[in-house]
C-alpha cells in the first residue's frame, strides 16, 4: 500500500536503527507527543531497535484521554434526555465520567449513537426535526476542521435541531504546559504529523526557541518514528533548538489553508480543563459567538457538579509522561480495556492500551 508498507520494511527500519547509533553519542529523553505514536512504537517493538541512551516517554497526545471528566458527566446527562439522539465516535463510549459512561447510558435507555462521521449526526438531525441531535466533537486540531464544517453546514441549512458539545483541544498550549511543568525532562519532541498536516508548524518555532527544545515532526509508521528520532537527537547532538519535518510526504508548514479557514470560522480559542492536567489557558477551541446556537453546552447545561471518585488511577501523571503505565499498581490488574479505572486504557491512542495489548503478556 503506497505511503505504508514502504514504511515498514524490515532492511529499512534496521538500516535507520544504525544511523541513530551513529549518531547518538549522549543520553537523551525524548516525548513522543501523539498517542498515535505510542502504539506503533508499541505494536512494532521499536524500543528494541533504540540505543539504550534514547528514553522515550509519553505524551498527553490523546484527545479522549485529556477529555475532562466534567464534559463526559455533561455528555451522559444530555444523552439521557428524553428528547435527544447523542452521537459520539465509538473510542468515547467507555471513558469513565464521574461514576458513569456513554455505553451504561445506553444500557439504561439513551439513544446513544456510534457515528463515523459529525456529517453522519447532521445528517441524523435533518431526519429527526423532533429531536436535538449532539454530536460529541472531541479532538485535537486534526478533527477540528470536519466539526468546524458540520456547524456551518448547519447553520447554512438552517438546522435548528443540531449542536455540538465541544472538547477540542490543541497541542502547542499543552508542550508549553509541559515544559514549563516543575521537574520536566524532556529535551526533544516528536510532533504529531497529523496536527501539523492541518495547522502546518510555524508556530512550533517560538517553542523551539523559547525552551531549547529541538522539535521532528513525523508520521505514524516504524520508519517515521526512527528517522523522526534519528533528525530530534542530530539537532540535539549539534545543540541545534529548531523545528524539522520528516512527514513532508503529508506536511506543509503552513498546513492546510482551506481547513484553517474554516476552522476559524466557526471556532475561537478558549480556556480548556485538560483530565489529569487541569486547566490550561488558550488551549482549546470552543464555538465563536456567531454558531452561540449550536453549542450543546448552552443548550443542556451540566446541572450538578462532577464529583471524582478516588479509584487510585494515575493516568494524569502517564498523560504527562511523568510516570509509565505499568507503574500503576491497577494497571492489568483492576484496570483492563474491559473495565478501564482511566482514560487512557480506553482509547485506542492510549498509552495504557498499548501497554496492555503489546507489552503485558509479551
Amino acid at each position: 500500500m503506497k505511503y505504508v508498507d514502504e514504511f515498514r520494511q524490515h532492511h529499512l527500519v534496521k538500516k535507520w536503527s544504525e544511523a541513530l547509533h551513529s549518531v547518538t553519542t549522549q543520553s537523551w529523553t525524548i516525548m513522543e507527543v501523539c498517542g498515535g505514536q505510542t502504539h506503533t512504537i508499541a505494536k512494532y517493538g521499536l524500543h528494541a531497535f533504540l540505543p539504550a541512551k534514547i528514553r522515550l516517554i509519553h505524551g498527553p497526545g490523546c484527545p479522549v484521554c485529556v477529555t475532562p471528566i466534567s464534559l463526559v458527566d455533561q455528555a451522559i446527562q444530555m444523552a439521557m434526555q428524553p428528547h435527544v439522539i447523542f452521537c459520539s465516535f465509538g473510542d468515547m463510549m467507555r471513558v469513565p465520567g464521574s461514576h458513569s459512561n456513554l455505553l451504561t447510558a445506553k444500557a439504561k435507555g439513551a439513544d446513544v449513537r456510534i457515528v463515523l462521521s459529525p456529517l453522519d449526526a447532521l445528517k441524523l438531525a435533518e431526519e429527526n426535526k423532533n429531536k436535538q441531535v449532539v454530536f460529541f466533537a472531541v479532538g485535537f486540531e486534526t478533527t477540528a476542521p470536519a466539526n468546524a464544517m458540520c456547524a456551518y453546514l448547519a447553520k447554512k441549512r438552517g438546522v435548528s435541531n443540531f449542536s455540538l458539545l465541544v472538547s477540542h483541544v490543541l497541542v502547542p498550549p499543552a508542550l508549553h504546559f509541559l515544559l514549563e511543568s516543575p521537574g520536566n525532562e524532556v529535551q526533544g519532541f516528536l510532533a504529531a504529523g497529523h496536527v501539523c498536516a492541518i495547522t502546518g508548524y510555524s508556530h512550533y518555532h517560538a517553542l523551539a526557541k523559547r525552551y531549547l527544545v529541538p522539535m521532528a515532526i513525523t508520521g505514524f509508521e516504524p520508519l517515521d518514528i526512527l528517522q523522526g528520532l534519528y533528525l530530534c537527537i542530530q539537532l540535539l547532538e549539534n545543540k541545534q533548538c529548531k523545528v524539522v519535518n520528516q512527514y513532508h510526504r503529508c506536511v506543509q508548514e503552513n498546513g492546510n489553508v482551506a481547513a484553517m479557514r474554516i476552522v476559524n470560522e466557526v471556532f475561537k480559542i478558549v480556556d480548556r480543563h485538560w483530565r489529569g492536567m487541569g486547566l490550561i489557558p488558550s488551549s482549546g477551541f470552543g464555538l465563536q459567538d456567531a454558531y452561540a446556537d449550536y453549542d450543546a453546552a448552552l443548550k443542556f447545561p451540566l446541572s450538578a457538579p462532577s464529583t471524582l471518585k478516588e479509584n487510585g488511577c494515575i493516568s494524569g501523571l502517564v498523560l504527562q509522561g511523568k510516570k509509565r503505565p505499568c507503574d500503576c499498581p491497577l494497571f492489568g490488574k483492576s484496570c483492563t480495556p474491559e473495565n478501564p479505572l482511566g482514560a487512557p486504557m480506553v482509547s485506542n491512542e492510549g498509552a495504557c492500551s498499548a501497554y496492555y495489548q503489546y507489552f503485558l503478556n509479551s
